[in-house]
């Protein structure tokens, strides 16, 4: 399933924060969303999803008009993890990953053994089994945010955004969450704060600032030293980890680099 997004715009106050972004993702790859803080990233995502309406633009998934469909009609195949999921009341764990098939539901018709397998078959995949029946209250902020994305995943979807689900979490929690939504083979579009986990993970990137795509393209060809230091206003060495053979990133402020030439020469 494929997502098209063009020329999507959206501003506040008559400011802009989003101006004519387009993007495409390609079936079944990882493609990620970087970006400085106010870059636009989960503002783009939250048009995707219909939290917020754009000022103009389409939004397609395959056939699927967005904008123009309903809610339920587009969750039937895309589901959203995203970064804050507090709720004021509890839940069970089990109950909490059935609501993922509410919107495969008619009103009132209850929940039958499909719906029960595909419970069973998220709380395995996000190793939370032997939680179904704890209170989601009581979960630490990573085995919530599992819960999450087993609810998602219980929706059956052919397509998850991915709204910097990762950032408030420790690095175990970071890695289990996006290990298991890459080995779900679905597309995705992810909004990522950490570049390790967008070279690690992504397939393609497209890269935000000040509301508008300014590259795109697979990590290894985006990432430079170059453009890290214009989006994000930091000088970085970007080299190859000789562990995993990924890319990793050190970071710096050029007066830490002018003192070690002076202690140097």
């Amino acid at each position: 399933m494929k997502l098209t997004v063009e020329q999507v715009s959206y501003q506040i106050n008559q400011k802009s924060i989003l101006q004519d972004i387009s993007l495409k993702t390609m079936t079944g790859k990882f493609v990620g969303l970087i970006g400085s803080n106010g870059s636009g990233k989960s503002t783009l995502l939250k048009t995707i999803y219909k939290t917020l309406k754009p000022d103009s633009g389409q939004i397609y998934l395959d056939d699927i008009n967005i904008l123009h469909s309903s809610e339920k009609k587009v969750a039937q195949q895309m589901s959203v993890v995203s970064q804050f999921n507090e709720l004021s009341f509890d839940l069970t764990v089990e109950q909490m990953v059935l609501l993922g098939r509410t919107p495969h539901k008619a009103m009132l018709e209850k929940e039958n053994q499909q719906d029960f397998t595909l419970v069973d078959n998220a709380l395995q995949q996000t190793g939370l089994a032997d939680y179904r029946q704890r209170s989601f209250l009581s979960l630490s902020g990573g085995e919530k945010q599992r819960v999450v994305l087993a609810r998602a995943i219980a929706q059956d979807p052919q397509f998850m955004i991915l709204d910097e689900p990762t950032n408030h979490l420790d690095i175990r929690y970071q890695l289990e969450i996006l290990e298991i939504v890459k080995s779900l083979g679905i597309g995705v579009l992810a909004a990522l704060h950490n570049l390790e986990d967008a070279a690690r993970y992504c397939d393609y990137l497209y890269v935000l600032k000040n509301g508008q795509v300014v590259a795109q393209g697979i990590p290894e060809k985006v990432l430079t030293e170059t453009l890290i230091e214009s989006v994000y206003g930091i000088q970085c060495k970007v080299y190859r980890n000789p562990v995993t053979n990924g890319l990793g990133f050190y970071y710096y402020f050029k007066e830490e680099e002018q003192e070690h030439e002076k202690k140097m020469g």
